[in-house]
């Protein structure tokens, strides 16, 4: 059972970047739609379980130790090689999506400048993945429970204090609906694009699992906690609506007007959630192309932490709003995939 919610955690910390604890994505993807962004919230829950457990246990049964090991076996050469060099530039897109996240965050909690918040957080996840994959795992499933506290208090604190009815509430949300699609289509599209983002990781840490139904039980209870996570920060945005619209971090406003201490707590927890995503989608882009017990691994984790943030002086409202809309077609590619795998019951070839 302890690795199965090890594996949980880590796979809810892999996902709640930047944009997810911020509530940008909440009310982007789910409260612009008033209570059908709580229906949405239902569908992924039930998405992010179920191919969390397919994921799961598909790499523990073939022992995966990078993506590319189940990409190729389940997609076949040709599409396994789009898919893989796709999933690749993805990882490294939200990676520097997580740099220019921690930069802007930085700015706002401390004044500082946005280019030195990115390099804090650019040298401490190069530092990270110097480790070993156990630990990493370890390091990110950590910071899930503490999210889950703070998120809390601020749902309870937004319901109890709530100015309009949620009807009202719903009303506003509506207004500021950006997308055309319709609610049930953008929360299948959000699951996707993190099935997409988490894909990587979870092949390695699931792979190192010898007990498929342990791996499995992991990626349920991840997704479980996903979807509880979803709902709580959905919840606080509605029936706060009126006081967050065009605020860019929601979650921090929110949190500020409780008190400035859970203000500072959320967003040492931002932080968190920022660092944890970053490590994941580092880590598992390096793995893909040097191995960890290599000499030229380090030296190699530097040049790409360079190139990561020159890419995120683009800025992180920008990053999130051109990668997200293609990985979202991208991981529902995957997830067919991956679903239709599991059900066959694909076995390691060799």
């Amino acid at each position: 059972m302890k690795k199965s919610l090890q594996i949980g955690g880590a796979y809810v910390g892999i996902i709640v970047g930047a944009g997810f604890a911020s509530g940008q994505e909440i009310v982007l993807y789910f409260t612009s739609y008033g209570f059908h962004g709580i229906y949405g919230a239902l569908i992924a829950t039930f998405g992010f379980a179920l191919v969390g457990m397919c994921i799961a246990q598909i790499s523990s049964r073939l022992r995966t130790t990078s993506h590319k090991d189940l990409i190729y076996q389940i997609s076949g050469n040709t599409v396994g090689f789009l898919m893989d060099y796709l999933l690749s530039l993805f990882l490294f897109g939200v990676a520097v999506i997580m740099f220019a996240g921690a930069g802007a965050t930085f700015h706002q909690m401390f004044g500082w400048p946005v280019w030195l918040g990115s390099i804090c957080m650019i040298v401490l996840t190069i530092a990270t993945v110097m480790m070993n994959a156990r630990s990493i795992i370890n390091i990110i499933a950590i910071a899930t429970p503490y999210l889950l506290a703070i998120v809390s208090i601020i749902a309870i604190y937004s319901l109890a204090t709530m100015d309009l009815t949620f009807v009202e509430q719903a009303v506003i949300a509506q207004q500021v609906q950006v997308s055309t699609k319709s609610w049930w289509v953008t929360a299948l599209l959000y699951m996707s694009f993190n099935i997409g983002v988490c894909f990587s990781l979870l092949t390695v840490m699931c792979g190192s699992i010898r007990n498929e139904k342990v791996a499995g039980m992991g990626g349920i209870i991840g997704g479980i906690l996903l979807g509880a996570l979803i709902l709580l920060i959905n919840l606080s945005l509605l029936a706060k609506m009126n006081v967050i619209v065009g605020i860019d971090i929601p979650m921090l406003a929110l949190a500020n007007e409780i008190h400035p201490l859970v203000g500072l707590l959320m967003s040492f927890s931002l932080l968190g959630m920022i660092y944890n995503t970053a490590v994941g989608m580092f880590y598992s882009f390096m793995v893909r192309f040097s191995k960890p017990n290599k000499a030229s691994f380090k030296v190699t984790a530097f040049f790409i932490g360079g190139l990561g943030f020159l890419a995120s002086l683009a800025g992180f409202t920008t990053l999130v709003a051109k990668l997200y809309a293609v990985m979202g077609y991208v991981g529902f590619i995957l997830i067919i995939l991956i679903v239709f795998a599991w059900l066959k019951g694909v076995r390691r070839i060799a």
